[in-house]
């Protein structure tokens, strides 16, 4: 046997009110939250940095969807009182059970307050690079440059070590060379430092450094430093190795590379050498 309703003693003109006034307050107050979040954000825009605006229209936003929630529970006739009772000691045992999510909100109101960097900088956290899209209250989101997403809890970014690789306009690109022991210094350096005068993308100021830091075991290292704008990374390291390549074999500068030995063992015999002189076969020719 099927339980017969009785919609006469549902479908009422009270419960009818009770249901319009819950539909105009969510149809009303979500759009009006959105609206003056907006408001909020554009007329804070000039004073504050991207992420506190973010963080501050979703403080608004879930602060107002509390306040829509409160006034349909109050419709629907819970008492206020005791649901917030309820939630007083739910609070103090989910407090206990999240204690990780705590911490990283503790963590990302220092990050707040610090500012160590922005969204759309480019950040370094452990072997993790990329740009940051959100700054949260939780975890940092990031978009490496392969277009993976990646989720960093604000905890593990106050207890690394952060590198913010575009917080200053300008950078620096250290490239380590060597050149054979015979090739000229001098020369050497007066050829590096005209590469970088004729490559657009280096700086004048601060001036390209050439130091010698170093004699290898098969050639003379050094260092070639130039100054860039932080937007031109990819097309300056990429430009200035090419143009060093091609001008030091232009010039006849040589780089040393690796040789191996090859070895048989002791039992074997060594692999039999014949020096060949070519200037001597081709007299007998």
């Amino acid at each position: 046997m099927f339980m017969q309703i009785d919609w006469s003693k549902i479908i009422t003109a009270e419960n009818i009110g009770v249901a319009i006034r819950v539909v105009i307050i969510i149809g009303i107050g979500l759009p009006l939250l959105r609206i003056v979040a907006k408001i909020i954000t554009k007329t804070s825009g000039k004073h504050l940095s991207i992420h506190t605006l973010m963080l501050i229209r979703k403080a608004v936003y879930y602060f107002g969807i509390v306040i829509i929630l409160i006034m349909v529970l109050h419709q629907l006739g819970f008492q206020l009182a005791a649901l917030l009772g309820a939630a007083g000691i739910a609070g103090v045992a989910i407090g206990f059970a999240s204690q990780t999510s705590l911490s990283n909100l503790i963590s990302g109101l220092f990050l707040i307050s610090e500012k160590p960097f922005s969204v759309g900088d480019v950040i370094q956290v452990g072997n993790t690079t990329g740009i940051v899209m959100s700054i949260d209250l939780l975890s940092v989101k990031i978009r490496k440059f392969d277009n993976l997403y990646v989720r960093i809890p604000n905890e593990t970014l106050i207890k690394s070590e952060l590198t913010n690789i575009t917080r200053y306009p300008i950078r620096r690109f250290d490239l380590k060379l060597g050149v054979a022991y015979k090739e000229d210094i001098k020369r050497v350096r007066e050829l590096l430092l005209d590469i970088a005068r004729l490559n657009p993308y280096c700086l004048d100021e601060p001036e390209p450094i050439v130091l010698l830091t170093n004699f290898g075991d098969s050639a003379v290292e050094i260092l070639f430093a130039v100054w860039f704008s932080k937007t031109d990374f990819l097309v300056l390291r990429n430009s200035i190795m090419e143009q060093i390549k091609e001008r030091f074999d232009a010039e006849g500068i040589e780089i040393p590379f690796p040789h191996r030995t090859i070895y048989a063992g002791s039992v074997t015999e060594p692999f039999p050498v014949r020096v060949v002189d070519s200037v001597s076969d081709k007299k007998e020719d």
